[in-house]
Parts: structure tokens; sequence; C-alpha cells
């Protein structure tokens, strides 16, 4: 192995563990929470020293990035295929090539991303899987429906056909202790679990995308199906 090999297996080894061990602590199995590795910025190396690894799911945050990546993990049909997330935002101009690229969409951050998406998803013949953002704190920097009336907010998008929503996304304010996101992930399970109840929404899968670097294990004990972990797992960017 390489240096570069070594060191992230070694990080991917150690995320593992803390997610167990987060799991543990709120007597949850491990296997219910999936490692999207946060691709933003990392030389190809480190993607493919992921891969080999183990690391299935990788997450992209700009459309052209994730193409130049996708070819650089390219391996054999007989490999276990890698899943690519879009954990980044979105223009509706975009929508038809990351429905092409991508299996989950986490940043369905207003109605126009989810109809452009569902639109794209049915000329293509497939079922794109979504999470549906939510500005927890009402952050004038941040996209996201607002937490305030979210069952009537997203309503229109349980119609959609193409578009799966398996559950909710937030990206809490940046916490200077771990234990300060604690409250806006709680809150967001509670706002699942109010769409849980809703008619339009039968059958909600309830899943939680939340967490990352700075505050994941945190997240894993308030319920994240999917954590998003980008400098813990390939380092610093460059």
């Amino acid at each position: 192995m390489t240096p570069v090999e070594e060191e992230v297996a070694a990080r991917l080894g150690a995320l593992r563990q803390r997610i167990a061990a987060a799991a543990a602590r709120s007597g949850r199995d491990p296997a219910a929470v999936t490692l999207v590795g946060a691709a933003k910025g990392q030389p190809p190396e480190r993607l493919r020293a992921a891969r080999r690894a183990g690391l299935v799911a990788f997450g992209e945050n700009r459309v052209q990035e994730a193409e130049a990546h996708r070819r650089s993990l390219a391996e054999p049909a007989s490999a276990p295929a890698v899943e690519w997330h879009l954990i980044g935002p979105l223009q509706s101009n975009k929508a038809k090539p990351a429905a092409a690229l991508f299996s989950t969409v986490h940043s369905i951050d207003r109605l126009k991303i989810a109809r452009a998406l569902d639109r794209a998803a049915g000329e293509l013949g497939r079922v794109l899987d979504g999470f549906l953002e939510v500005n927890l704190a009402g952050e004038g920097t941040k996209a996201g429906f607002p937490a305030r009336d979210l069952a009537s907010g997203v309503a229109p998008i349980a119609e959609l056909r193409n578009l799966r929503v398996v559950g909710l996304m937030a990206i809490p304010p940046f916490p200077e202790d771990p234990e300060e996101s604690r409250p806006w992930f709680r809150r967001l399970r509670e706002l699942s679990e109010e769409l849980a109840e809703r008619p339009e929404w039968r059958g909600w899968p309830g899943k939680l995308s939340m967490g990352m670097s700075a505050d994941f294990e945190v997240a894993v004990e308030e319920g994240a199906t999917h954590v998003r972990v980008g400098t813990a797992l390939f380092g610093e960017r460059g």
C-alpha cells in the first residue's frame, strides 16, 4: 500500500469505529448508518484509496467535479457499484445531468428543484432518491425549506412519481462543540416524525442525512441514517 492508501484506510477504519460506538450508545445498529465520503476538492488518489479500503458512497458538491471523479473511479463491471450522492446545491439547469449521475440527491431545497429532478428522472426512465433540505435555523446564507410549516410547504412534492423522497437533510450552524448540534439534529428528527403522520407521505422512510466531520457522532446518536464526512476521512483539502 502507498502512504496515501495507508492513511485513508486508517481514517476510514477509525470513522467506522466511531460510528459503531455512537450507534451503540443509542441502541442502534451501525449498519443502519451510511457513511458518505464528501469528495469536494479531493484529489483522485485519495478517492481511489477510500474505494480500495471499502468506501461505497461518495458525496459530490458539483456535477462537473462528480463527472471527473466518476471517471477516476471507473471499475470493472464485476466490482460492487459505487453510490454517487449529490450533497451540494443544485441549479435547475443541471437537473438532467444530476439525475443521470447520482442515485441520491441530498440537497432538494425548493419545489422548483424537486420538479426539475422529477421531470429529468422521468425522461431517463428511472426513479431518483432524494432528501428534502431543511433550513433549521433560518439562516440567510443557507438554502432549504423553512422548518416552520414544513409539511404544507413540501406537500406538493409527495405527488411526484420519479423523485422518491426518502427523508430530510440539514446543515445546522457550525458548532464549536459537537453538543451544540444536538438540538438541531433532534429537531430534524421531530420534523421527520411529523411528516410520517401526514396522509400524503404514507410509507415515509424517515431517513435523516445529518452530521459532518465536526458532529457526526452526535448525529448518529440522534438518528442519522447518512453522515456526510470529508475532512475526517480524506484529510484537509489541498
